[in-house]
Parts: structure tokens; C-alpha cells; sequence
């Protein structure tokens, strides 16, 4: 391929882009990044390109407008709510995801944050660094066997962590309109709906795409639907749990507790009222990483600018545009 392209990476957090240039180069790639915050500095890199790869950067619709000939956009990672999709739709540009990088990391992760979480790991340690030894701390914590894991969501990091909780002797409940019922047949768990779902699941673990439908799904409401005894895990989009109802909720003892490893405005405030609680973990959006996971994500993402541009489809197109 002897023309020049253009890949406009507008940020990453990664060590380097080697993996990105050992695909791309040999195609005739030549790579423009930068650490873009706003749509501005988007634009400005981004408007002669013929790729974009972008991490967190705004590519929204004015963004998209300025756009000369760019074929692809490709967001590092599952979810999508930085790129404009329609407005990339009516411009003809596929948008990308990478969905299948770290599924078992991010399961992994969950279940962890489950299980510090309904043992209160982290209470214990504390206490016992301050000097108090109790056999039976912290009461009541309860055994997970026979309870009752729910997932709003049944994608395939919903399917990793049910998988998992299954192993634990826990029952498996899903909502998700969107999958068929012999997905939820063949892997042994109920179909609920919403309601259901909060009010059987012992722990709810949320792994939803944010849009409009599901933006502040957690809320006040929606927390006072589940039992007392339940525990909420998020490690899916920031914006569907109302993060000021869970704190006035676990402080109420709605629930019993919570952990996220997002948050709609990261990083948290040192200040967060959700700091503050005992019975809330917070980690720092860090589900997704292992070394391991690192390097395919921006493998696969090179991947996806390389399969169109060598006449091939891309794999996870999420926007509603013919290739």
C-alpha cells in the first residue's frame, strides 16, 4: 500500500503504541496521538485522519462534522458513550469497539469486589490492625451458597461473573431484553425483569452499556425495591447508578452494601460521601487491567483499523452503518 495514511490516537493511558504500530505501520500508517480533553483538540488532530483510535477523548458531533476522510473510529474498550454513534452513522464512519479483551478480568474483579464485600474483608483487616481479634466479626455476614446473584445485563462479562457465583452454590437470575431465552436456558439462569431482579438478587451486579435507557437506573427507587441484606457491585458505566441515592441508601440500610469500580465522575472526590462508609468499596475503574489485558486491547484495536482497511469487516461495528 503505497499511500500515506493517517491514525489519529487522541489519548491513551497506556506505556507506548508499539502493538498499534507493529500492525499499522506496515500498511502505511503514520500515527498522530495526543492527550485530547476537549472536542476542540479532538478536531484539531483528528481532521485529516483516516483512523481515529481514542481511550476517554470527546468525538462528538462537531468533532465528526470536521471530519475529511476518516473510514473507522475505534474506542479503546467496551464501552462507547464518548463517540456521537449517530452522528458517525450519518457520516458513514463504522464505530468500534473492543468487547473481548478483558472479560475475565473484569468478571474476576467483580467477583472479588463480591466477595470483599459480603465477607467484609476490608472491615476485618482494619480491625484487626487497630487490635481487635474477633472469630465472629462484624456481624452479620452471611454464607453465599443457596443466595441469589443477579445480573442487570447478560453480555459476555454478565455470563463470566454468573459462571463464577455459580461455582459458589449461588442461584443465577438475569435481565436483559435483549437475549434470547435459550442463552438464559443453557447456562442454567432464570429470566427476571427489572423488578425481579432487584428485589431476588442478594447481589446485583450491573454490567450495562450507558445510554439514555439505562443513565441513573440505580436510583432511589431502585434501591428501595432490594433487600435489606443486598449488595450492589458495578464495574460496568459510572452513569447508571445514582451515586448520591446509594450513599443516602447504605446509610439508611436500604442495602447492606456496596462496591464500584466506576463512578459517573472519576476519579471520586476525597470528600465523597461514599468514602465515608464503612459498608462501600471504591477501586479506581482498574477492573478491566492485567498486563496481560493491557496488550490485547490495543492489539485488538489495531486490529479492527486493519481488517478494513485490508477489505475485510470489522468484528464489533456498534453503530448502525453498511460496510
Amino acid at each position: 500500500m503505497n499511500k500515506r495514511l493517517k491514525v489519529a490516537v487522541t489519548d491513551y493511558g497506556f506505556p507506548d503504541l508499539h502493538q498499534e504500530e507493529e500492525l499499522l505501520r506496515p500498511l502505511g500508517f503514520e500515527f498522530a496521538t495526543g492527550q485530547c480533553r476537549t472536542p476542540e483538540e479532538v478536531a484539531a488532530l483528528c481532521a485529516d485522519a483516516d483512523a481515529i483510535l481514542t481511550q476517554w477523548a470527546p468525538v462528538d458531533a462537531t468533532v465528526i462534522e470536521a471530519l475529511q476522510h476518516c473510514r473507522i473510529i475505534v474506542r479503546y474498550g467496551i464501552g462507547v458513550d464518548n463517540v456521537d454513534l449517530e452522528a458517525a452513522a450519518v457520516r458513514g464512519i463504522p464505530v468500534v469497539n473492543v468487547p473481548d479483551y478483558a472479560v475475565d478480568e473484569v468478571a474476576d474483579h467483580a467477583i472479588s469486589l463480591m466477595l470483599a464485600s459480603v465477607r467484609k474483608i476490608p472491615q476485618v483487616v482494619a480491625d484487626v490492625r487497630a487490635g481487635e481479634w474477633q472469630i465472629a466479626p462484624r456481624r452479620p455476614i452471611y454464607g453465599l451458597r443457596g443466595r441469589t446473584i443477579g445480573t442487570a445485563g447478560f453480555g459476555n462479562i454478565a455470563r463470566a461473573v454468573i459462571q463464577r457465583a455459580q461455582a459458589f452454590g449461588m442461584d443465577a437470575i438475569a435481565y436483559d431484553p435483549y437475549v434470547k431465552d435459550d442463552v438464559f436456558a443453557e447456562r442454567g439462569v432464570r429470566r427476571a425483569d427489572w423488578a425481579t431482579l432487584l428485589a431476588d438478587s442478594d447481589v446485583l451486579s450491573l454490567h450495562l452499556p450507558l445510554n439514555a435507557e439505562t443513565r441513573g437506573a440505580m436510583s432511589q427507587e431502585a434501591f428501595r425495591s432490594m433487600k435489606p441484606t443486598a449488595y450492589v457491585v458495578n464495574t460496568s458505566r459510572g452513569g447508571i447508578l445514582d451515586a448520591e441515592a446509594l450513599a443516602e441508601a447504605l446509610r439508611d440500610g436500604r442495602i447492606a452494601g456496596a462496591a464500584l469500580d466506576v463512578l459517573e465522575r472519576e476519579p471520586i472526590e476525597r470528600d465523597h460521601p461514599l468514602l465515608r462508609l464503612d459498608q462501600c468499596l471504591v477501586t479506581s475503574h482498574c477492573a478491566w487491567y492485567s498486563e496481560d489485558s493491557l496488550l490485547r486491547l490495543q492489539q485488538f484495536a489495531a486490529l479492527e483499523i486493519k481488517r478494513l482497511f485490508t477489505g475485510e469487516r470489522p468484528r464489533h461495528i456498534v453503530n448502525k452503518v453498511v460496510v
